[in-house]
């Protein structure tokens, strides 16, 4: 299997002349996890994250994209071998990867992510994912609570590079909170300004996390963590137990962790 059989070459790209605005609101828009920047020629230059666009705090600022690009964790070739380049995708620490020609040959061509290989496996080989959660899920899991500022969770995300965090109250899971949440509201610094145009200040958790959250019993195969994750388009999923505690977080990665073996 190619990189390109499973690549999206549709995945949205912006130039990087562009106002780093309109990326972010690509971003929130089609709710993107990176938006790869080319030049007018379409080659690839860098890219921008939810994680880059987020600093952004006004929707007049007249920044370039060239200002908030970053370089990517890892960049495939379309005709690379999938699996490998899967392996260097998770090496690398990158969900996404934007795709290119060639090496030699830096031309746009799309992006790889962790979802399409999942995709691609649940239809070729989904027994490959009958362990069940318990056995691949990550226990030591960092949380926050519904009481907490939104501003200090969007900060405890850029330090520990998470894209989302349970929401517990008394050892209850009540919810979950994403980097495409605090995107959507705008709600991520005092001074970040909402789709709306408004500026909000000390804003609860509770106010926009995802209720309730989706979750699997640690029972579960992890085929089926696997399913939520596809059909759902949700990166993280809590286990809970039958009284509703958190005991545990599978993603993305540990699922393809499971499939390369």
């Amino acid at each position: 299997m190619r990189v390109k059989e499973i690549a999206d070459e549709k995945h949205p790209f912006i130039y990087d002349d562009d106002l780093a605005t309109r990326a972010r609101a690509i971003i929130r828009d089609f709710a993107l996890r990176i938006l790869p920047v080319t030049d007018k020629n379409k080659r690839l230059l860098g890219k921008v994250s939810r994680r880059d666009i987020m600093t952004i705090s006004s929707s007049v600022s007249s920044m370039r994209v060239r200002g908030v690009m970053t370089e990517p964790k890892y960049v495939a070739s379309i005709d690379d071998d999938a699996v490998s380049t899967i392996r260097e995708m998770i090496r690398h620490s990158a969900w996404y990867a934007p795709v290119v020609s060639s090496a030699k040959d830096a031309t746009y061509r799309g992006v790889l992510s962790l979802e399409d290989f999942i995709r691609a496996s649940l239809k070729a080989s989904p027994q490959s994912l009958s362990k069940p959660v318990s056995e691949i899920m990550c226990k030591d899991v960092v949380t926050c609570t519904p009481d907490d500022e939104v501003s200090s969770v969007w900060r405890l995300m850029q330090t520990k590079s998470f894209a989302g965090l349970p929401v517990v109250k008394k050892d209850r899971l009540m919810g979950i909170v994403s980097q495409k949440d605090l995107l959507e509201h705008g709600t991520a610094f005092p001074t970040f300004e909402s789709k709306k145009g408004r500026f909000r200040a000390s804003v609860k958790i509770s106010s926009i996390m995802k209720t309730p959250a989706l979750t699997v019993e640690p029972s579960a195969k992890a085929v089926d963590a696997a399913r939520i994750m596809v059909e759902k388009d949700v990166g993280r999923i809590p286990v809970r137990d039958a009284k509703g505690r958190l005991v545990g977080i599978v993603d993305r990665e540990d699922v393809v962790r499971l499939l390369i073996k």
